[in-house]
């Protein structure tokens, strides 16, 4: 395959201000915890037909996206920063209008298939998306956001990056989802995302203060992910409900989840397959949102809202378990997750601030991002509906599972990031690969 060609590269500004929006939004501790952590970068793939003259389909792009930035004016600002007494500093966005970038490219050769066939997701992919090998802080001076949309031989690839201390993977395809119905045509917005910061009362209101010392720390900490490979597994709703049934039946239950048999079993695997002390601990990272759980925090916030829970085991324990008895762990974990508990989150951060690295995803933790809840297969921008979805390269570790939703209804696609060694071995678990639809 031949590499990507950059036709054109630009900052889109909003179609114009909006009159409801303020200037300054600030970062909450949801947000600055992942000044650290690199933007989401998730992309989809869509068959060329349809599509007219390459360039008026972009510019057209162009114009609803710009139009859709109008709805979301602080994804066109960038961070700031304003210091404070006592050597601290308060970080916030500034809903400038700087722009948003959006580049235009070609995949000379390349075709749908040459993504999709091969077993291991081709490193071309990551190609696809901008502003790669940045960090959320580096905001400051970066766009907050960017889109890529390149052409290939036989398709398009819209791949979007956005600063992940400005947006959660809720709020990602939020705006995803706006900008396609606006590509359609749509003047009103059927989501239009609410800004307020208001569960915070007057502690966000008043700034949080974090310390110089700390800040001066976010500019030194770079991660350089070990060569790992990506491989898609597929999961049909049929087997996936023959997991779930199975984790429920043995703990004599039924409140094991279709998406926490599934990981069970994932993670299961990924132990089962790999050289390991039977006594290490191994840990699995969890996102809990916090909309359906904190009554002040609005469905269509738009902003992160989402803490991280972990489950460790000792590496026997894993292999040696019920895929039930693991799942009923992570169902505990979550339902355990009360209004209270994230409200204490909150004020703890806020007293001693800490932020996530890149580093601390070590070999021994397996965690999970995005949502099968997501709404990725209904993203049709005027000529059609995507036919896959992949993720760039930013903030991949070993042990990094993506979940999508498939593109037949009720079934889940798994991104696993892993080693070379471990993916071969999973290929030839039977236990597992007995799951997965080819």
């Amino acid at each position: 395959m031949e590499g990507v060609r950059c036709i054109s590269s630009s900052l889109i500004h909003a179609s114009s201000t909006h009159n409801g929006a303020d200037q300054r939004i600030e970062l909450t501790p949801w947000d600055l915890r992942l000044l650290l952590l690199g933007p989401i970068q998730k992309g989809l793939l869509f068959r060329d037909a349809g599509i007219s003259d390459g360039n008026t389909f972009v510019d057209t792009l162009k114009a609803s996206f710009s139009r859709t930035l109008h709805h979301f004016p602080l994804l066109a600002g960038r961070l700031a920063t304003a210091e404070l007494d006592n050597e601290t500093v308060s970080f916030f966005i500034d809903c400038n209008d700087a722009g948003a970038l959006f580049v235009h490219a070609e995949a000379d050769g390349v075709t749908i298939s040459d993504i999709l066939e091969p077993v291991y997701v081709p490193s071309i992919v990551h190609s696809f998306f901008p502003l790669s090998g940045l960090t959320n802080y580096d905001g400051i001076s970066q766009p907050l956001l960017g889109v890529q949309v390149t052409k290939l031989a036989d398709g398009v690839f819209v791949g979007c990056t956005i600063n992940h201390s400005v947006v959660d993977g809720t709020s990602f395809w939020h705006f995803i989802n706006s900008w396609s119905e606006i590509s359609r045509g749509s003047i009103h917005l059927s989501k239009p995302p609410i800004f307020h910061r208001s569960f915070f009362d007057n502690k966000i209101k008043n700034s949080i203060r974090i310390p110089r010392s700390l800040v001066d720390k976010l500019q030194q900490d770079r991660f350089i992910p070990p060569p790992l490979l990506e491989r898609v597994f597929h999961f049909s709703k049929q087997n996936i409900a023959k997991l779930k049934a199975k984790a429920n039946a043995e703990v004599r239950g039924d409140n094991i989840s279709s998406l926490q048999a599934l990981l069970s079993h994932f993670w299961q695997s990924i132990i089962r397959n790999k050289e390991l002390n039977p006594d290490d601990a191994k840990t699995f990272y969890l996102t809990v949102g916090a909309r359906p759980r904190v009554h002040d925090v609005p469905e269509w916030y738009f902003g992160n809202a989402a803490k991280g829970a972990i489950i460790t085991m000792k590496a026997k324990e894993v292999r040696e378990q019920n895929v039930g008895d693991i799942a009923l762990e992570m169902n505990k974990l979550v339902h355990a997750h009360t209004e209270e508990l994230f409200k204490r989150d909150l004020e703890s951060w806020i007293a001693s601030p800490k932020f996530m690295t890149m580093g601390m995803m070590s070999t021994k933790l397996t965690g999970t991002s995005s949502s099968p809840r997501f709404d990725v297969y209904g993203n049709d921008f005027g000529w059609g509906k995507p036919i896959a979805v992949r993720s760039g390269s930013v903030n991949k570790s070993e042990g990094k599972l993506t979940v999508f939703c498939g593109a037949e209804d009720g079934s889940i696609d798994v991104e696993a990031c892993l080693s070379a060694e471990a993916l071969e071995a999973m290929a030839n678990d039977d236990e597992f690969m007995d799951t997965v639809t080819m």
